[in-house]
Protein backbone atom coordinates (compact mmCIF):
# COMPACT_ATOMS: atom_id res chain seq x y z
CA UNK A 1 0.00 0.00 0.00
CA UNK A 2 2.79 2.44 0.87
CA UNK A 3 4.43 2.23 -2.58
CA UNK A 4 1.19 3.22 -4.31
CA UNK A 5 0.69 6.00 -1.75
CA UNK A 6 4.19 7.41 -2.35
CA UNK A 7 3.60 7.41 -6.11
CA UNK A 8 0.37 9.35 -5.53
CA UNK A 9 2.17 11.81 -3.24
CA UNK A 10 4.95 12.57 -5.70
CA UNK A 11 2.41 14.27 -7.97
CA UNK A 12 1.44 16.56 -5.04
CA UNK A 13 4.99 17.15 -3.70
CA UNK A 14 7.51 16.63 -6.53
CA UNK A 15 10.62 16.80 -4.34
CA UNK A 16 10.96 13.39 -2.66
CA UNK A 17 13.10 14.75 0.16
CA UNK A 18 10.47 17.36 0.98
CA UNK A 19 7.80 14.67 0.78
CA UNK A 20 9.66 12.55 3.33
CA UNK A 21 10.10 15.53 5.65
CA UNK A 22 6.42 16.53 5.41
CA UNK A 23 5.18 12.96 5.88
CA UNK A 24 7.45 12.49 8.89
CA UNK A 25 6.21 15.73 10.44
CA UNK A 26 2.60 14.70 9.91
CA UNK A 27 3.29 11.20 11.30
CA UNK A 28 4.78 12.79 14.44
CA UNK A 29 1.70 15.01 14.77
CA UNK A 30 -0.59 11.99 14.42
CA UNK A 31 1.45 10.17 17.08
CA UNK A 32 1.06 13.20 19.35
CA UNK A 33 -2.73 12.97 18.99
CA UNK A 34 -3.61 15.13 15.98
CA UNK A 35 -7.01 14.46 14.40
CA UNK A 36 -6.89 12.09 11.40
CA UNK A 37 -8.42 13.33 8.14
CA UNK A 38 -8.63 9.88 6.51
CA UNK A 39 -9.65 6.45 7.83
CA UNK A 40 -6.82 4.59 9.53
CA UNK A 41 -7.67 1.20 7.89
CA UNK A 42 -5.24 -0.56 10.24
CA UNK A 43 -2.31 1.46 8.77
CA UNK A 44 0.61 2.84 10.73
CA UNK A 45 1.13 6.59 11.20
CA UNK A 46 3.61 7.13 8.27
CA UNK A 47 1.20 5.44 5.83
CA UNK A 48 -1.72 7.47 7.18
CA UNK A 49 0.36 10.65 6.74
CA UNK A 50 1.19 9.73 3.13
CA UNK A 51 -2.48 8.98 2.42
CA UNK A 52 -3.47 12.37 3.85
CA UNK A 53 -0.92 14.10 1.62
CA UNK A 54 -2.04 12.14 -1.45
CA UNK A 55 -5.72 12.92 -0.80
CA UNK A 56 -4.87 16.56 -0.04
CA UNK A 57 -6.91 16.48 3.17
CA UNK A 58 -4.27 18.47 5.07
CA UNK A 59 -2.77 21.88 4.33
CA UNK A 60 0.78 21.32 3.06
CA UNK A 61 1.85 24.92 3.68
CA UNK A 62 0.74 24.73 7.32
CA UNK A 63 2.53 21.40 7.68
CA UNK A 64 5.69 22.90 6.20
CA UNK A 65 5.51 25.87 8.61
CA UNK A 66 5.20 23.55 11.60
CA UNK A 67 8.16 21.55 10.31
CA UNK A 68 10.29 24.70 10.01
CA UNK A 69 9.29 25.90 13.49
CA UNK A 70 10.23 22.49 14.89
CA UNK A 71 13.68 22.56 13.30
CA UNK A 72 14.58 26.15 14.26
CA UNK A 73 17.40 26.50 16.76
CA UNK A 74 17.16 30.27 17.24
CA UNK A 75 13.87 31.97 17.95
CA UNK A 76 14.01 35.73 17.43
CA UNK A 77 12.41 37.74 20.19
CA UNK A 78 10.54 40.85 19.15
CA UNK A 79 10.66 42.72 22.45
CA UNK A 80 13.32 42.84 25.15
CA UNK A 81 12.51 41.25 28.47
CA UNK A 82 11.08 43.40 31.25
CA UNK A 83 14.26 43.10 33.34
CA UNK A 84 16.36 44.41 30.45
CA UNK A 85 14.02 47.38 29.98
CA UNK A 86 14.29 48.21 33.70
CA UNK A 87 18.08 47.95 33.56
CA UNK A 88 18.25 50.23 30.52
CA UNK A 89 16.02 52.81 32.21
CA UNK A 90 18.20 52.79 35.34
CA UNK A 91 21.37 53.12 33.26
CA UNK A 92 19.89 56.08 31.37
CA UNK A 93 18.92 57.77 34.63
CA UNK A 94 22.40 57.20 36.04
CA UNK A 95 24.20 58.50 32.97
CA UNK A 96 21.91 61.53 32.84
CA UNK A 97 22.84 62.43 36.43
CA UNK A 98 26.53 61.65 35.87
CA UNK A 99 26.80 63.70 32.68
CA UNK A 100 25.73 66.94 34.33
CA UNK A 101 28.63 69.04 35.66
CA UNK A 102 28.81 69.47 39.42
CA UNK A 103 31.01 71.95 41.19
CA UNK A 104 30.88 70.00 44.43
CA UNK A 105 29.30 66.82 45.72
CA UNK A 106 26.38 67.51 48.09
CA UNK A 107 26.31 66.00 51.56
CA UNK A 108 23.78 63.30 52.51
CA UNK A 109 20.28 64.76 52.71
CA UNK A 110 21.32 68.02 51.06
CA UNK A 111 19.39 68.78 47.84
CA UNK A 112 21.35 69.28 44.64
CA UNK A 113 21.54 72.83 43.33
CA UNK A 114 18.74 73.37 40.78
CA UNK A 115 21.11 75.03 38.33
CA UNK A 116 23.44 72.04 38.32
CA UNK A 117 21.44 68.83 37.77
CA UNK A 118 17.74 69.55 38.12
CA UNK A 119 15.63 71.48 35.62
CA UNK A 120 13.14 73.99 36.93
CA UNK A 121 9.89 72.41 38.00
CA UNK A 122 11.48 68.98 38.67
CA UNK A 123 11.61 67.44 42.12
CA UNK A 124 14.86 67.92 43.96
CA UNK A 125 17.28 65.01 43.82
CA UNK A 126 19.24 64.36 46.99
CA UNK A 127 22.54 62.59 47.35
CA UNK A 128 20.68 59.82 49.24
CA UNK A 129 18.34 59.32 46.26
CA UNK A 130 21.30 59.07 43.92
CA UNK A 131 23.04 56.56 46.20
CA UNK A 132 19.85 54.47 46.41
CA UNK A 133 19.55 54.44 42.61
CA UNK A 134 23.17 53.29 42.33
CA UNK A 135 22.48 50.44 44.82
CA UNK A 136 19.40 49.31 42.87
CA UNK A 137 21.31 49.40 39.59
CA UNK A 138 24.12 47.35 41.12
CA UNK A 139 21.64 44.77 42.40
CA UNK A 140 20.02 44.45 38.95
CA UNK A 141 23.43 44.02 37.29
CA UNK A 142 24.42 41.40 39.90
CA UNK A 143 21.14 39.53 39.33
CA UNK A 144 21.78 39.48 35.57
CA UNK A 145 25.28 38.08 36.12
CA UNK A 146 23.88 35.30 38.33
CA UNK A 147 21.48 34.17 35.59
Amino acid sequence: MARVTVEDCVTKVPNRFELVMLAAQRARAVSAGAQLTVERDNDKNPVVALREIADETIDLEELEESLIRGLQKFVEMDEPEEDEVDLLAIQQEMTGAADAPASRKPEDGEPLDEAEDVDEGDDELTAEDEAAAMDVAGDVVDDKKDE
